[in-house]
This record gives structure tokens, C-alpha cells and sequence, in this order.
């Protein structure tokens, strides 16, 4: 499994069959006890030989921000609306993909030419924007994507530059290949889970259900984060950089790093070489905040790849910083056995 065949799989909140679908495949390949909770959840588990080890449990999300068709205009585009936060500031002039059929469309709004000074002056809103799938009227358009159909960006994925990749979805599929690496090459010797979750994007939805359900003693989530290092930002004002290592978070709006794990997490790296920053910003949520406060608790800690334009139809991120997410995650494996 690649992280082109990840990011390329269609997988919004709310309709993570496909992505779930090949991860349950490959999966299968390195882990027995294999399962899907009623919230979609991907549950990989394998009991341990010592049970003086804490039971761990890493999560990463399958779903992806996307769009949902609300509604059809009389003159056959579609009206919409965001599944996760997307700045309507991005989605101007890109192509979508619709429904089970993968149907093109592009998101359009009134041309330039056609706005008022006061138009020019803010930022078009989901009212002003549409979706143009090329249908003749109304009933075609409604015919080929009926209200709730689910739409994402459609974007190809490329590396280019110094070892960067830019492709859709990077949030978090990254993790999702870092969960793969660790059912392939961890050898813990305690109960290792691993948790493909859903509707992270709305919510922390799915982890909520996965988190009563494990309980475990520790949990790490693997994530994608706002890197915040353009232009003329301060450093001071820099979340963290793609090319620096994984970012390792002491807190965020969802979560507080359990100390320990924070200090076990950066000594596994700095014995181990594997690049790594200090994520400086306290922003955003993820589902360590599930974890950190369902059933009994656990200590968590979370490991980000940093991203360029997160929740847009091109994320960028830099190969190695997803390669350390995973080196970082084996290590700490390792580093609790000894």
C-alpha cells in the first residue's frame, strides 16, 4: 500500500467504505483479530505475550475533508455545502469528484467581471457557490446527484521539489500508512492496537466509539497538521515546518500530552536520529481528545506530519516527516519493551 492508492481513494466524512475497504485488505496481511464497529471504525488488534506492558493503541482517521450536495438550481447546478472546515476562499475553480460514479464537476461563482465593488471586497460564502456538473436541467441534475451525495476534490497526486509530495487528503492518510507500518513491523510484546477511525472532520466522531471500546492504557494518535511556515510568518508564529521531522504535541484544543509520553516521545527520537520538531502552536483537535476522555481514560500523546494548505485540494507535506512519523512510533514501541 502507497500513499498515492490512500490519498487517491475516495473517503469523505460519513463515507470511508473505499478507503476502509483497502486498509482492511492490507491490513489482513500482518494482523488476525480484525473488526468494524458500528461507527465504521477499522479495529486491528493483537494481544500481547506480557502483560506487565501497557496496552497501546495508535489511531489515525480515514476520513477526508469533502462537500455534500444540499440542493439543485432551476438552471442545473448544484448547491452545497462542507463536510469539515474548508475556507470557501479554496474551492473556487476546482474540480470535484460526485458520488459513487466519481461524476466531474467544478466549482463555479459569478465572474469578476460580473460582481459589484462590494462583492470584490469579501469572501464569497457556500450561498454564492456552486457545483457545475455539465447536466442540461434541473431533472438531469438531480438524477445524477441526488441530494447527499458526497463530493471531494479532484486532485492528482505528485511529488515534486526536494522529496515534497501534494496531493489531496495528506490529512490524514499519512497516519493511515504510518498505522500499516507498525502492523508490519512492530514486534511489542504487550496488546497493540491499531484504529483506522472515522468522521475525525466533524467532530472526532468515530474515535469517540473506538476510544470506549479499546480503552486503552496509552494511546498515540497519528495525525496531519497546519504547518504555518509561508511568506514572511515570524518563527515565533510558525506551527511547525515541513523537512523538520514529525511534530510532537504538548497540547492542543482537544488534548493535553501526557507529560511522560511528551518527554519518552523526544528522547526516542533524539536516540534513535529520527527527525523531529516541537509542534509551537495550539491549534486545532484530534481524536486524542477521544482517548483522553472516554471509558477510563488513557495517556495520550500525539505525532503530526506538518502540511502546507491542510484541508485543500492540494496539502503538502515532505516524504521523510511522514517516513519519521512512523520510524518515531516503532521507536516508542521499543522503548516501552525496554
Amino acid at each position: 500500500m502507497d500513499l498515492k492508492t490512500l490519498t487517491e481513494a475516495f473517503g469523505p466524512s460519513g463515507m470511508e467504505n473505499e478507503v476502509r475497504a483497502l486498509l482492511k485488505e492490507e491490513a489482513s496481511k500482518f494482523c488476525d483479530d480484525i473488526s468494524i464497529d458500528r461507527a465504521g471504525n477499522l479495529v486491528c488488534r493483537r494481544k500481547g505475550t506480557d502483560s506487565s506492558l501497557p496496552s497501546v493503541t495508535f489511531a489515525a482517521h480515514m476520513d477526508e475533508i469533502g462537500f455534500i450536495v444540499t440542493g439543485h438550481t432551476e438552471d442545473s447546478l448544484l448547491r452545497f455545502r462542507p463536510v469539515g472546515g474548508v475556507d470557501p476562499r479554496v474551492v473556487v475553480s476546482k474540480w470535484v469528484l460526485l458520488g459513487r460514479e466519481r461524476l466531474r464537476g467544478v466549482i463555479g461563482a459569478m465572474a469578476i467581471h460580473l460582481q459589484t465593488p462590494e462583492d470584490r471586497a469579501r469572501v464569497l460564502d457556500y450561498d454564492n457557490l456552486f457545483i457545475d456538473i455539465g447536466a442540461n436541467d434541473k431533472k438531469e441534475a438531480e438524477a445524477l446527484c441526488p441530494l447527499g451525495t458526497y463530493a471531494v476534490f479532484e486532485t492528482e497526486y505528485a511529488e515534486f521539489g526536494d522529496g515534497f509530495v501534494a496531493v489531496r487528503a495528506l490529512d490524514d492518510r499519512v497516519g493511515c500508512l504510518s498505522l500499516l507500518q507498525i502492523l508490519k513491523n512492530s514486534d511489542y510484546a504487550g496488546d497493540l492496537c491499531c484504529a483506522f477511525v472515522t468522521q475525525e472532520e466533524v467532530g472526532l466522531r468515530g474515535s469517540a466509539s473506538a476510544a470506549f471500546l479499546i480503552q486503552p492504557d496509552i494511546a498515540i494518535v497519528l495525525e496531519g497538521t497546519a504547518a504555518n511556515d509561508l511568506g514572511d510568518t515570524e518563527e515565533r508564529f510558525q506551527v511547525c515546518v515541513p523537512g523538520k521531522g514529525v511534530a510532537i504535541s504538548f497540547m492542543d484544543k482537544a488534548s493535553i500530552a501526557d507529560k511522560g509520553l511528551f518527554e519518552m516521545m523526544k528522547e526516542a527520537a533524539e536516540k534513535n536520529g529520527i527527525p523531529h520538531q516541537i509542534k509551537r502552536g495550539i491549534t486545532g483537535g484530534n481524536d486524542a481528545g477521544s482517548f483522553q476522555r472516554r471509558g477510563k481514560g488513557a495517556r495520550t500523546c500525539v505525532l503530526s506530519v506538518p502540511c502546507r494548505y491542510i484541508h485543500s485540494g492540494n496539502s503538502v507535506a515532505k516524504l521523510s516527516d511522514i517516513k519519521a512519523q512512523s520510524d518515531l512510533a516503532l521507536a516508542f514501541l521499543k522503548s516501552l519493551t525496554a
